[in-house]
């Protein structure tokens, strides 16, 4: 492993300044996870590592009648360990449980995994279908991107020289709502999805219709998809076979796929057509206050 120099500011303003004057030489750190692997291979050379963990608007996890906040360099024990967070917002939550074992799970965030930017990424089509928001600072202030305009390309997002992603904020879960995240994987030796899928659904009084729903599909494109056509198309419909296969078509229609050793383009396209009908259905049982059987990782 090359030399690098390494800084831990306990202050946002601090590690700003650091990422800033680095000129573009500096990697923030919050789990390290996939970071301190990345600069062992050489995948990444920087010059100065700045430890995200100290500062308090990154350790952030608050839910109330607002919503939730989460700090970028959360881990993810402390999400999946929070009743109230697996019950409103279980997406997230069966993604954190899966992103490796817990060893991994007490150090790694789902802020880094985001910011990782990779078109499998375990937890980005949870954090889209629940409406997430990036909140993001730099030398010139804070702005907010939503996380499904967060990812660029592959291993690439918007964060710009100096910037550090602080919390993901996602609104309050609206009654009958329910969700749920899901992927395929060639075997539990290889940890990365072949294809996965988020969704969150909102029903109507009877618990029989779709009011709105949102979901989103990882590794069938260059980056996670928000397929809004396909939650569209659930708006309004009963809650039947027939509405959940228009969806799963409106969702195999932006799917890009490449085939590669995990599978082909041909057999991904058709995996997110299972997906789909599973999570929407696991996301409904979810909504209407029945057990799920499924467990995670499987």
């Amino acid at each position: 492993m090359r030399d690098f120099e390494y800084e831990a500011p306990t202050a946002l303003s601090a590690a700003i300044e650091l990422l800033a004057q680095a000129n573009g030489s500096a990697k923030p750190l919050a789990g390290g996870t996939d970071l301190i692997d990345h600069v062992r291979t050489g995948r990444l050379e920087p010059d100065l590592l700045v430890d995200v963990k100290k500062i308090d608007e990154l350790n952030v996890l608050e839910l109330n009648g607002d919503g939730l906040r989460l700090g970028a360099a959360v881990p993810c024990y402390r999400i999946y360990g929070t009743p109230e967070i697996s019950q409103q917002y279980a997406a997230l939550t069966d993604s954190c449980r899966i992103i490796g074992g817990i060893q991994i799970q007490s150090r790694a965030s789902v802020g880094g995994n985001l910011c990782n930017s990779g078109p499998a990424a375990d937890s980005t089509p949870s954090l889209i279908v629940l409406g997430g928001v990036c909140v993001i600072a730099g030398p010139n202030g804070t702005r907010e991107v939503p996380v499904e305009d967060f990812c660029i390309a592959p291993g690439k997002n918007v964060l710009e020289a100096g910037e550090l992603l602080v919390e993901v904020k996602f609104p309050a879960r609206a009654a009958n709502s329910g969700s749920h995240y899901r992927r395929f994987i060639p075997r539990n030796e290889m940890d990365i999805a072949v294809v996965s899928v988020g969704a969150s659904v909102v029903l109507d009084e009877s618990k029989e219709n779709f009011v709105s729903a949102r979901i989103a599909l990882g590794a069938v494109a260059a980056t996670p998809l928000f397929a809004q056509a396909a939650g569209d198309a659930l708006a309004g419909q009963p809650v039947n076979e027939e509405s959940i296969a228009k969806a799963a078509a409106a969702a195999k229609e932006i799917a890009t796929p490449i085939t590669d050793m995990r599978g082909t383009a041909e057999y991904r396209t058709h995996l997110v057509g299972v997906l789909i009908e599973r999570v929407i259905n696991a996301a409904v049982s979810q909504a209407r206050g029945e057990a799920i059987c499924y467990k995670p990782g499987h």
